[in-house]
């Protein structure tokens, strides 16, 4: 009996586990980028549209509210160099980052906090915000997609979602 209670409670175990390391359904992406030596990065979950249009997910934001720029596992931006966005100071260090909807577009917020799971966001933890540049895209992307480019001496950050593009650029301190 005690042999058949301990396999009945070590199956019940890989299967919890299995089903926490399956429960992120989306994919993973990645960008990196390389300025005066130091390595830029983000990774993030890429939701798909799946029939639905960016208007009718992100629409329901008022001013004020966040998009977590992704899905699942939150969107974890990684600095190896002090970074300016404009006025915008970012030290070096690992922030979740966040797309915050104000009067008349988009803001690029970039909290203290990484690696929390799903919608949570501690507006205590932000460090500062940026505006984004809206635009459209010359291609609808059906999953969310967030790069990192060269752009003069410095980068820029490009998310894409359908034919929504926010975008904004910085430079290495």
């Amino acid at each position: 009996m005690k042999r058949l209670l301990w396999s009945f409670w070590s199956v019940a175990l890989l299967v919890s586990l299995t089903g926490m390391a399956c429960a992120q359904g989306n994919p993973r992406g990645t960008s990196k980028l390389v300025l005066k030596g130091q390595t830029v990065s983000v990774e993030y979950g890429r939701p798909a549209l799946k029939g639905r249009t960016v208007e009718q997910l992100l629409g329901k934001l008022g001013p004020g509210d966040v998009w977590r720029l992704g899905a699942d596992k939150s969107t974890t931006f990684s600095t190896g160099a002090d970074l300016a966005f404009g006025a915008v100071s970012i030290p070096k260090g690992e922030y979740s980052l966040w797309a915050q909807k104000v009067a008349g577009g988009w803001e690029l917020v970039f909290n203290k906090q990484h690696g929390q799971w799903g919608m949570t966001h501690d507006a205590a933890q932000d460090l500062a915000a940026t505006p984004l540049k809206e635009s459209k895209g010359a291609k609808p992307e059906e999953m969310v997609t967030i790069s990192l480019a060269k752009e003069g001496d410095g980068g820029a950050i490009t998310i894409q979602w359908g034919e929504k593009v926010l975008s904004a650029s910085f430079k290495a301190k």
